[in-house]
């Protein structure tokens, strides 16, 4: 009698844990995606010059919804997973789920993006669910998880650095650039500024990417950045630009000038126009920062000279080509010819880092140089 009861008490126990299992939810179609975003972008032409680097990321990330990256050429025939619905400059971008796109009809029926919103703007509108995706600033990624919203952040990919061009005086005695690398504490940067949302930077390339950058140093070594400043006379006075708009790269140089000054060093710093070339810009440094064009070493390398380029960087030191086939050992080797001389000097790697509502599924950060996957994307339940 014993033996059946607990029989039956165990058979009822597996029941009901049974009835407990949710059924897997499948996709639905339906429903617009609200996004955010801060960039203004004025032009949907692929070839048109973007005014800044935030607005370049965000036309890449739009060319990847509207243009077919398997086409040979792009025009209006040969659309992606979305096409053009309303356009309003720099302002609204509405898109509507293209029926006959190659890969097959998108999830959502369309995508709402709004441009220039602030990052505060951004994270209440995800609190108040007024909108569905939208990017948050790494340093802002620990506070919107702790308000409740769900962070999606992907590998390391984006760079903030230190520039110094040449025919500036100040720093053209390889010394005087030594003594500032030396003299940044990354690690305060990351655990302070970055709220540990990324990681310090030693080399051009993450650890994810190269396997190397742990060879690589990343600490501060003050006392060597003192010894080196005392062999220099006489002391130059050096003016760290970083962008206006950019409250991130303001805040980190103004570490980077406390960290200079604790040498020793006079470093001030100076906000300056976003798209204002290093050349024509009064700074002797400058911080810039730079998204990862592809997951590969050998592009990613490729696409920080044409970064540079744009801003008019030029150094022998990063001209030239790689094979196509290169090894850990080469990439590494130019990784070195790259930061020897400390033209440019890593700071820290940051993620992508974006914000979703309680009904989106299916997303998944993309990879360096892929847009975001949308067509993917498809919403739980109705719209609000």
């Amino acid at each position: 009698m014993k033996l059946r009861l607990l029989l039956l008490v165990a058979a009822i126990s597996i029941v009901g844990s049974a009835a407990r299992v949710e059924p897997a939810r499948r996709p639905r179609y339906g429903g617009t995606l609200r996004v955010e975003i801060a960039a203004t972008v004025s032009s949907l032409d692929p070839a048109a010059p973007a005014a800044n680097a935030e607005e370049a990321d965000a036309k890449r990330q739009i060319d990847a919804l509207i243009y077919d990256a398997n086409a040979s050429a792009r025009s209006s025939e040969l659309t992606g997973p979305f096409r053009i619905s309303e356009w309003q400059p720099g302002k609204l971008l509405t898109l509507a789920a293209n029926e006959d796109y190659r890969g097959g009809r998108p999830f959502l029926d369309a995508v709402e993006i709004q441009m220039g919103r602030s990052s505060r703007d951004r994270i209440v509108d995800l609190e108040l669910n007024k909108t569905d995706f939208a990017e948050i600033a790494p340093e802002q990624a620990r506070r919107a998880g702790e308000r409740g919203i769900h962070v999606s952040a992907s590998k390391p990919d984006e760079l903030l650095a230190l520039i110094f061009p040449t025919g500036r005086p100040p720093t053209d005695d390889a010394r005087v650039r030594e003594a500032i690398e030396r003299s940044v504490d990354r690690a305060s940067i990351v655990n302070f500024i970055l709220q540990r949302e990324g990681e310090a930077a030693g080399g051009a390339l993450p650890q994810w990417s190269s396997g190397t950058a742990f060879l690589f140093p990343t600490t501060a070594d003050a006392t060597h950045a003192k010894e080196i400043w005392a062999q220099i006379a006489p002391s130059p006075k050096i003016v760290l630009g970083y962008d206006a708009g950019d409250s991130l790269e303001q805040s980190v140089a103004e570490r980077i000038a406390v960290n200079a000054r604790e040498a020793g060093i006079v470093l001030t710093v100076q906000a300056i126009a976003a798209n204002e070339a290093v050349a024509a810009s009064a700074a002797d440094a400058r911080l810039i920062r730079w998204s990862m064009t592809s997951p590969h070493p050998r592009e990613a390398l490729a696409g920080m000279q044409q970064r540079l380029a744009a801003l008019g960087f030029a150094d022998p030191s990063i001209t030239g080509g790689m094979a196509e086939k290169a090894t850990t050992q080469q990439v590494f080797e130019r990784e070195q010819m790259i930061l020897n001389g400390y033209r440019i000097v890593p700071i820290v790697w940051l993620p992508h880092v974006y914000g979703l509502s309680a009904r989106v599924r299916d997303w998944q950060a993309p990879e360096p140089g892929a847009g975001w996957p949308l067509a993917d994307v498809w919403l739980e339940g109705n719209a609000p």
